[in-house]
């Protein structure tokens, strides 16, 4: 497992791509110890405070506020969809569609599974058909909400689930890829000084040397 990947760097915030593998935070029981992003961070940035996360399994963008101020500014914006983010998403099956909506509202359940159901909180996901495989599809995603896990359920919901995904995946079938098929790639917003900014990770190659055996 590779070590993080510095994106930007100034006195608010940080902005990495994260290995696919790596946990976002310390975990709690028997993951309390094991490395994560944070916990990496810190050794050379000093205290920092968790903006957002991301799946372990996955890769992509993440932010890291480095004051109090900072944070509370960043994950407002999350908490109030001011910030775009995108992801690539090689999923199980051809979708034929250019685009498509799933509109359907997620609860968690007290496993941390979280599932499709009626009473559940709002959530939205969006994608567009980048290319086929022979037996599978490429999109770029984006969530109008944040829900955890949103876009492996949604995408499960539909019958595509993510490649490699053990979760919500046929296990079985799952366990012959190496990793989870979802990279966060890109995050917009307006920083504290209403500066815009953008940032792009591309695939890591642990992604991207899947891609010419699906």
């Amino acid at each position: 497992m590779t070590e993080p990947e510095l994106i930007y760097e100034d006195s608010d915030m940080l902005a990495i791509n994260k290995p696919s593998g790596l946990l976002t935070m310390p975990g709690r029981g028997g993951l309390a110890s094991a490395k994560s992003a944070l916990s990496i961070l810190r050794v050379s940035r000093g205290p920092l405070f968790v903006v957002h996360r991301l799946d372990k399994d996955a890769s992509g963008l993440m932010l890291f506020a480095r004051n109090a101020e900072a944070h509370r500014y960043y994950s407002g914006l999350f908490e109030t969809r001011d910030i775009t983010k995108k992801y690539l998403a090689a999923v199980d099956g051809l979708i034929a569609a250019q685009n498509g909506e799933i509109d359907k509202p997620l609860v968690q359940g007290g496993s941390g599974r979280v599932s499709v159901a009626f009473d559940g909180k709002a959530s939205v996901t969006r994608y567009e058909t980048l290319e086929h495989y022979k037996n599978s599809t490429l999109l770029e995603v984006s969530i109008l909400s944040g829900r955890r896990h949103q876009i492996r359920v949604h995408l499960y919901s539909i019958g595509h689930p993510i490649i490699g995904d053990r979760v919500y995946g046929d296990q079985e079938k799952q366990k012959q890829w190496p990793r989870l098929m979802l990279h966060a790639y890109e995050l917009k917003f307006n920083d504290r000084n209403g500066k815009k900014q953008a940032f792009r990770a591309d695939p890591p190659k642990d992604f991207m040397s899947v891609l010419p055996f699906l």
